[in-house]
């Protein structure tokens, strides 16, 4: 039986400690829980994928990307709609992308996807929120060390003008870059295992859209092989008047049981 372990964006800034920056309730202790299961069942563990989160200053969700009709920057978790662009309410300083951004916000609301949002800047290239938490990183080179192997290191967000919440693809393909495309290679790997756990954060967000696009290309007779760590993973909270992420968190669990996934517990796999 070949087991993979798929632990999606397990990077500083998504953790709930000082300085985070863009912290989600809970995700310390995720993680703390998917080390010690990896401790205790690291040798059935065949490989290890761990998705990275990897995001340039100007990015189409970063601040820096964009001004209002003063000039001003937004503040973090603006919705910018496909008609904010149009009326000049949010446009990008840089005016030769504007025609660009309107057609990419258009194309989440065509395709029902979230919709554009500016974050906190974060993982960014090279700073320390960009590495993956300390208590899973120490286990994870463990692991390495003890079963002769590396981990799976799946890099996704570099592209400055789209989002890239699944690892297997951006929310809108650009064209001229591969990397926003269909990860088939990821894809065949996972295909070709027998069971696949999945953890990481955030539940609404990069968890939800990756095991999403799995369900979608890798076929409804594969779903049953995959288990939902959930006491490994949380949701964003909600903001404002915005979306009820940890709402959409747990309707999409209860989607994919449905589908033919099993939720599990760190505790109870491979117990």
């Amino acid at each position: 039986m070949k087991v993979h372990l798929v632990i999606i964006d397990p990077q500083n800034d998504f953790m709930d400690s000082p300085g985070s920056a863009l912290p989600v309730s809970g995700a310390n202790e995720d993680m703390r829980r998917l080390a010690a299961m990896i401790e205790r069942v690291g040798h059935k563990l065949d490989d290890i994928h761990v998705t990275l989160d990897s995001h340039r200053v100007i990015d189409v969700g970063h601040p820096g990307m964009w001004r209002d009709q003063d000039g001003n920057l937004p503040g973090p978790f603006t919705i910018i709609s496909a008609d904010d662009i149009k009326n000049g309410i949010w446009t990008p300083r840089n005016p030769n992308f504007r025609a660009r951004m309107l057609e990419y916000a258009r194309a989440l609301e065509v395709q029902g996807n979230y919709p554009l949002m500016v974050w906190p800047e974060h993982c960014l290239i090279g700073t320390p929120g960009h590495n993956v938490q300390a208590d899973l990183m120490a286990v994870l080179q463990r692991w390495e060390r003890t079963e002769y192997a590396n981990v799976d290191f799946v890099t996704k967000g570099t592209n400055t003008f789209t989002e890239h919440y699944g690892a297997l693809q951006a929310e809108v393909v650009d064209a001229t870059d591969p990397s926003t495309s269909l990860n088939t290679a990821f894809l065949d790997v996972l295909a070709n295992a027998d069971i696949v756990a999945v953890a990481g954060e955030a539940l609404s967000h990069c968890v939800k859209s990756t095991v999403t696009q799995i369900a979608q290309h890798i076929g409804p007779d594969q779903l049953k092989k995959f288990y939902v760590l959930t006491d490994c993973t949380s949701s964003v909270s909600q903001v404002g008047n915005g979306p009820d992420f940890p709402a959409i968190g747990q309707a999409f669990l209860k989607e994919m049981e449905a589908k033919g996934m099993t939720l599990t517990t760190s505790i109870e796999f491979l117990s």
